[in-house]
């Protein structure tokens, strides 16, 4: 790929320093992925400039304006500290006719919105834990159609937030505690789901049009405390001294059924289609001991750090970091958003 300028836009509390040196490894971990992808898209010759965005688009807009870059790279989570407002931003670059890395508005909305995720998952029959939501404000009444045990989680927060070992409810006390606990914590409504007791398993895709499934991808949650639940909490996830206490990794996964993984690759494809995702993302499932699969959400944009699931699972692909990055580059500058067509 020949070099472009590329504006790469994030938090605004999120823009990497030059090197390293120095620095601890905690302060390293929170801008980890916007380092990686700055520092490989100079290294590959491409002329960057970082931008950090908070809850002002003005300086997004002058930049667009005098700097013309070729594409901008979204590493944007949340706008105005809101996760769901993110798609807000694609849409202005498409209003902009700026070229972007990454999922489009529609997908991105979509797959930000739980329940909204969970609802088309069940119209395209594609299968999912039974579900039910909780709106914030209003008073809890428990349905007796779900069977304990049952997890619950916000309806819109992402990166485990949220999620502990109490998320999982054997009663009804439980539940409605911890459905409270969202509504106050998290200030959202509450997404109360059945409890999939499995292996946690993780796909990477790639693409627009056509699609390209990564090599399937798991949680290892090694000797979590006795009594422990193995799913995937905020200590499970980001916390480096629980993990190396616990022995909490990822791998490429291991002993699956050729079947269940042809299902896996499968149900992939048609939640990314039904979705409306487009560039990259990764969604995740639970697979039972007798194999049965279940979807549990989907996540536009993933972290693309290089010690992260998705690099990792790409160059398990036979993608290298830089040739991910070009991937995406590439992804973003071929998407035929509504002001290209027509284009020649």
């Amino acid at each position: 790929m020949r070099p472009k300028r590329i504006l790469v836009i994030m938090h605004d509390s999120l823009v990497p320093p030059e090197s390293l040196e120095g620095l601890a490894q905690r302060d390293i971990d929170e801008w980890r992925t916007e380092f990686d992808v700055v520092s490989h898209l100079k290294a590959a010759g491409h002329d960057v400039q970082c931008l950090g965005v908070y809850d002002s688009l003005t300086a997004l807009k002058q930049a667009i304006q005098e700097w013309r870059p070729d594409l901008v790279f979204n590493l944007l989570e949340e706008f105005d500290g809101l996760v769901k407002q993110d798609h807000h931003v694609v849409s202005f670059l498409e209003l902009l006719k700026q070229p972007y890395t990454g999922c489009n508005p529609r997908g991105l909305m979509l797959s930000r919105d739980k329940v909204l995720t969970k609802q088309l998952l069940a119209y395209h029959r594609i299968p999912s834990p039974q579900f039910a939501v909780f709106r914030r404000g209003k008073r809890v009444q428990l349905p007796s159609r779900l069977r304990y045990p049952l997890f619950v989680k916000s309806a819109t927060d992402d990166a485990s937030l949220g999620i502990a070992q109490a998320s999982i409810c054997e009663d009804a006390a439980s539940l409605r505690q911890r459905i409270e606990f969202v509504h106050d914590q998290a200030s959202s409504d509450a997404l109360v789901e059945a409890y999939v007791e499995g292996r946690e398993i993780y796909v990477g895709v790639l693409g627009n049009e056509r699609v390209t499934t990564l090599p399937i991808w798991e949680l290892k949650f090694g000797t979590l405390p006795e009594g422990g639940a193995a799913i995937a909490t905020r200590r499970v996830k980001w916390d480096r001294r629980y993990q190396a206490r616990h022995g909490i990794y990822t791998e490429a996964a291991q002993n699956l059924p050729d079947a269940v993984v042809a299902e896996l690759h499968r149900l992939t494809r048609r939640i990314y289609r039904a979705l409306h995702l487009t560039g990259y993302a990764r969604v995740d499932f639970r697979v039972m001991g007798d194999g049965r699969v279940f979807a549990l959400e989907a996540n536009a944009n993933p972290i693309l750090s290089q010690e992260e699931v998705f690099a990792r699972s790409a160059q398990v692909s036979g993608l290298s970091y830089d040739d991910l990055l070009a991937r995406i580059l590439s992804l973003g500058a071929k998407y035929q958003a509504t002001w290209r067509v027509g284009e020649g």
